[in-house]
């Protein structure tokens, strides 16, 4: 286990932000991760670092005058199963969309609406990913993690993650006390199908698809996600920059007396507003701003065209929380974590 000094972040996050860290360490293990806890090194950036996973829900505005430690923990594993489920404990480090077609090629269900999502697995429960009606708490069970207090290894069931939309108790109350390294989820041996958020159903019809499987889902939404969203490997972004506003019906009904077409679904907590129709109507999407701007084809992706900063990505992120409170009296939040 090697520190390194001044390493550059720019192929380690999808943004594609050149910015470095003082401090960068990988791990691979349990035992690496607690020795670099136990390291002086550790001790004396111990409320300055940051563990990174995929990189991909992440800007970088300025150097990181800390340590960065990488996860590359590795592994799935079949604990075990009953009559209904099938249990997979994974590495943090594994790529997401890599235990997605795990299960996929297995017929292990629950997961299939969330494929192509990027990041890493360790990533997952603190974000609470979702896609087309589906977000990784539905098969989450449990998971591993160093607390960096006493460097001993607990587990969190998915009922003391507290999860909500993309969110969860690592944003919060313990927010940079535990570093995760394995996650088990609760998979499916008779799927769930859900098709009916998005444009599932339509494309599925397009694919001439007469049996439904969670293999047609998957290939579904990798084409969905595939036609909207920018490879980050071409064109630097972190996916989806902004969550969908939740707002109360009267408010909803209001908005929709002036804007008929609004684009929004049911909440529990009222209703859910497309945040990229939002956007779009304020006439951000396909607009570019110096180096940086909103996608041409996915108005709630905020892209790098080769050598925006930090700085230009969140400059217009401001504008676009701005005119969205303006037009619509809605106040967005950025789901990207902005460093």
């Amino acid at each position: 286990m090697k520190v390194l000094e001044y390493y550059s972040l720019k192929k380690i996050n999808t943004f594609g932000i050149d910015v470095q860290a003082r401090y960068f360490v990988e791990v691979d293990s349990c035992p690496s991760i607690q020795n670099i806890l136990s390291d002086k090194l550790f001790l004396n950036k111990k409320d300055h670092f940051l563990v990174l996973g995929g990189g991909s829900n992440i800007l970088f505005t300025k150097n990181y005058d800390g340590l960065i430690i990488k996860n590359n923990i590795k592994g799935i594993e079949l604990l075990n199963h009953d009559p209904d489920h099938y249990y997979l404990k994974v590495g943090a480090g594994e790529r997401w969309h890599d235990f997605v077609m795990y299960c996929v090629e297995r017929n292990y269900a629950g997961v299939e609406n969330l494929s192509l999502i990027p990041g890493s697995v360790g990533a997952a429960p603190i974000q609470n990913i979702g896609a087309y009606g589906v977000e990784q708490k539905s098969v989450f069970h449990e998971l591993s993690a160093i607390d960096i207090n006493d460097n001993k290894t607990i587990t969190l069931t998915n009922q003391q993650c507290r999860f909500g939309y993309r969110d969860s108790i690592f944003k919060k109350e313990v927010k940079g006390k535990y570093i995760i390294t394995h996650v088990t989820f609760k998979l499916f041996k008779k799927p769930i199908f859900n098709t009916t958020y998005g444009a599932i159903d339509q494309e599925l019809n397009r694919m001439g698809i007469k049996e439904l499987s969670i293999a047609a889902i998957s290939k579904a939404v990798c084409n969905i996600r595939s036609s909207k969203l920018p490879d980050p490997n071409q064109l630097g972004n972190a996916g989806s920059f902004f969550k969908n506003p939740v707002v109360s019906n009267d408010q909803y009904d209001s908005i929709k007396k002036s804007f008929p077409n609004i684009s929004a679904y049911k909440d529990v907590a009222g209703m859910k507003l497309a945040a990229g129709w939002l956007i779009e109507q304020c006439g951000w999407k396909g607009k570019r701003i110096g180096n940086t701007g909103s996608h041409k084809d996915q108005a709630l992706v905020l892209v790098n065209y080769g050598n925006a900063s930090g700085e230009e990505v969140y400059a217009l992120s401001e504008e676009i929380l701005q005119s969205v409170k303006e037009k619509f009296g809605v106040q967005l939040e950025r789901e990207v974590v902005i460093l």
